[in-house]
Order: structure tokens, then sequence, then C-alpha cells
């Protein structure tokens, strides 16, 4: 089963949110793998690359994740990184022929973008782009749970809908005890948008869907 990843914006914890569920699938005895086709950062920061993090889920290396070639050091979209560091800008076929994946297949493949549904993630191509082509199974669409939640949703899925996907909604760092979350969550489902509170709620979705 394909999985696209996608964040209503950057730094809401789309990373974080597949390594919680590629963990847990894994623990639960399902053959995962993950992979990101670019990623920049900001080499100022701490934190662990994105491929790395998806990698210590999945039980692959970083540079199996996202190849080092689409990782750039510059905090920009993917093609704008690699443009502003003098080297090559892929394009969307590009990063399609080199996505490889373990062989067999997995149970679980799951591929995360960059930023939001409109962030390029190639020359000519960005986060709605890939999943038109790629035709996932399923999509997972990442938020906040906070303030401007209802916006970012309904501004992101609504592209994701026309490449024919509803995507699952999950509201990361959902906390029951406050009242904006759970008026949110509230809102988004009287949308009749699918919204989860957790990562188990969605290892359960993805799982009956095994």
């Amino acid at each position: 089963m394909l999985i696209v990843c996608a964040g209503t914006a950057t730094e809401v914890g789309k990373t974080w949110v597949g390594a919680a569920a590629l963990t847990e699938l894994r623990t639960r005895g399902h053959r995962v793998a993950a992979r990101k086709p670019a990623q920049s950062f900001d080499p100022a920061d701490d934190h662990a690359l994105d491929a790395d993090v998806l990698g210590d889920a999945t039980g692959e290396a970083g540079d199996v994740v996202c190849l080092p070639a689409r990782t750039y050091a510059v905090p920009m979209a993917p093609p704008m990184a690699a443009a502003a560091l003098g080297r090559p800008v892929p394009t969307l076929q590009e990063l399609l022929d080199e996505l490889r994946w373990p062989e067999p297949e997995p149970a679980v493949r799951w591929l995360e973008t960059v930023g939001g549904p409109r962030s390029p993630i190639a020359a000519d191509g960005d986060a709605v782009d890939l999943i038109g082509r790629l035709e996932p199974r399923k999509v997972v669409l990442v938020a906040d749970a906070g303030l401007g939640a209802i916006n970012a949703v309904r501004l992101s899925i609504a592209p994701i809908r026309e490449q024919g996907h509803d995507p699952i909604v999950v509201l990361n760092r959902f906390d029951e005890a406050n009242d904006l979350h759970r008026r949110n969550a509230a809102w988004l489902l009287g949308d009749d948008v699918v919204t989860l509170l957790s990562v188990a709620a969605l290892v359960d979705v993805l799982e009956q869907a095994l």
C-alpha cells in the first residue's frame, strides 16, 4: 500500500507523525519502508534530517530514504535550494525515476513530501502534482491542531480532492483538554473531513486497509 504524506505547511510534524506510525506498524509485524524524494534543511539546526528520522522508524539508512544528491543544506523548497547551491534542479519525472522500493515490496510504502501541498518539490511540480502521478492508495494530511487549523486544512485538502483522493487528516499535537483543539476537530468533522486525533488512530485506519 502506497501512502503519500503531506502537511498543511512546513513544521507541522509530518515527519514525526510518519515515523511514529511506521514504528508502530513495524512493531505490529508489518514490513514498512519510507521515501522522501527531496529534502532541504538549515545546517544551523541541530535536529536530525527528516530522512534519518524516517529511516530510524523503518530500519533503513537515511541516504536510502532520501538520496544525498537530493538533500540540500539550504532552508528553502528543494528546487530553490538546489539552484541556490548551483546544483542541478530535478524535474518531477527525475524524482519519480529515482524512486526505488525494497524487494519484495513492503506492506506499507510511505512517501513524504515537503512543506505544504503547493510547496515546490521539483522544478515543475509540487506535492499535489506528485500525488497525481503516483496515485497512492491513501493520502495523509498532517495539520497543527491549534489556531488556523480549519483554514489550513480546507485550503490544503481542496487540490488533493481534485486529484480524486479524500485525505486522512491528522491533527498533530491534539490536546483533548484544549477547547480550541476540540472545536477545530468538531468543525472539520462537520465538514465531512476524515479527522484523526492521534497516531494510534491513524495506524488503526491504515492497518484496516492492508
